[in-house]
């Protein structure tokens, strides 16, 4: 070749030297075109991270205005409390049906009807109660406006990550479902100084700026660029084929108990802070919630940024040895001071498991579509509310000895542990 290349005319090393040039140029402009579309992703992501604020903003800021409610409108409490069973219940029909009707309106316009479904039922709360006779529905109604939004964000925040080009996704999953710990985190502070500044009477201007969140998030959602799941040509699974294939039923047991070990401490962590250690409820909420919270988000913020130099598999293994150990330690530690510590550790402990099992299921099953992501926030939301219910149902039987349900709880890691390892025997198959 080089012998030849000597016997070429001017004229031809000149067409030979600038075909080169020309294909140099080509690889350059797709190369510049590739990092261009994926910084145009990164817009999408970021409304994604928004989106789980968005979740955290309509599960956790009513909750902080339930004795509010109470006195202002007279409602009884057993009232007050069905609200977070409606909440969660809604979400959980709102799981199911959504693999009928995501697919066919699009994941965009889901997207921005989330939005606005939650910025609605915000909304609503502040004027519903005081226009219909009984204040208990116009709150009832507000609720299941916003539960709508939250059960469809659920469902389609995941899905649209995962169909971004990245080349970690497990990091991107794991960043993702961080945001949820620190919106729930700035709800709870932001939403308490507001409070403590302006009187707790002016929880409608308070619900009103969270309302504008939402807002604008379905404004960029009417923009940004999102990529589909499946490959054109292709069709996701049906749930009728998901349910043949043995890996999913593992996943979705995953599930499960990933929303179950998150929960089960989560929700009784206030109540024992106040019972082991004799604190004020403000204080309670701070040592007990808010510390499983934040350190649940720093787990998930740790993997988002170094998941690509750690294996998922370890790190979820020795995540669910870790919450045993927490569970063992809230259970049979003497001193309440070591059981709260136990508390906040199992926050660590369960960060990655929710987005880890996500993360599982999209490599183990690609084709598995919008009925994937929606029977497995299904069977995670079943975990949410099952979990503390074992616990709650527990400490009940055995004299209201919250430790002893919470032991009672070590079930839902255990059986994550064992998922995990049966996975991987399954993908070595």
């Amino acid at each position: 070749m080089l012998l030849l290349g000597s016997y070429l005319t001017p004229a031809e090393r000149s067409l030979d030297s600038r075909r080169k040039e020309f294909y140099h140029h080509c690889g350059v402009i797709a190369d510049e075109e590739g990092k261009m579309s994926k910084n145009q992703y990164n817009k999408t992501i970021t409304a994604c991270f928004v989106g789980y604020i968005v979740q955290a903003i309509v599960n956790n800021y009513v909750p902080l205005l339930f004795l509010t409610f109470q006195r202002t409108y007279d409602i009884p409490l057993s009232q007050i409390t069905l609200l977070v069973t409606f909440n969660f219940g809604i979400q959980l029909l709102v799981d199911l049906l959504s693999v009928g009707f995501v697919d066919r309106i699009g994941y965009r316009a889901s997207m921005v009807l989330a939005h606005v479904m939650g910025a609605a039922g915000l909304l609503l709360l502040t004027f519903l109660p005081e226009v219909l006779p009984q204040p208990f529905i116009g709150i009832l109604i507000s609720v299941m406006v916003y539960a709508i939004g939250g059960g469809l964000l659920e469902v389609l925040v995941s899905p649209v990550v995962e169909a971004c080009p990245s080349e970690n996704k497990e990091k991107a999953m794991s960043m993702l479902h961080s945001f949820y710990c620190w919106g729930h985190v700035g709800v709870v502070l932001l939403s308490t100084l507001f409070f403590q500044a302006f009187g707790i009477e002016n929880w409608k201007i308070l619900a009103v700026v969270w309302a504008i969140i939402p807002i604008c998030n379905a404004v960029a959602f009417t923009k940004v660029p999102i990529a589909t799941l499946i490959k054109e040509g292709e069709t996701g699974l049906r749930i009728k084929e998901l349910f043949r294939i043995k890996v999913f039923w593992i996943l979705l047991v995953m599930m499960v108990c990933a929303g179950a070990s998150e929960q089960a401490v989560s929700q009784w962590a206030s109540t024992l802070a106040e019972k082991g250690l004799g604190i004020t409820k403000a204080a309670g909420d701070l040592a007990g919630p808010m510390a499983f919270a934040v350190l649940m988000g720093t787990s998930r913020a740790f993997y988002g940024k170094f998941g690509d130099r750690i294996n998922l598999d370890r790190f979820m293994v020795a995540s669910c040895f870790l919450c045993i150990l927490s569970y063992l330690g809230v259970a049979l530690l003497p001193i309440p001071q070591l059981s709260l510590v136990s508390c906040a550790l199992c926050g660590l402990s369960v960060g990655i498991m929710w987005p880890g099992s996500f993360s599982k299921a999209s490599a183990a099953l690609p084709k598995g579509g919008t009925a994937m992501f929606a029977l497995l926030a299904l069977g995670g939301d079943l975990g949410c509310s099952g979990g503390p219910t074992l616990v709650g149902t527990v400490s009940s039987t055995l004299g209201d000895n919250l430790k002893m349900g919470i032991l009672a709880g070590i079930i839902f890691p255990v059986l994550l542990l064992a998922g995990i390892l049966l996975c991987r025997k399954s993908s070595r198959a």
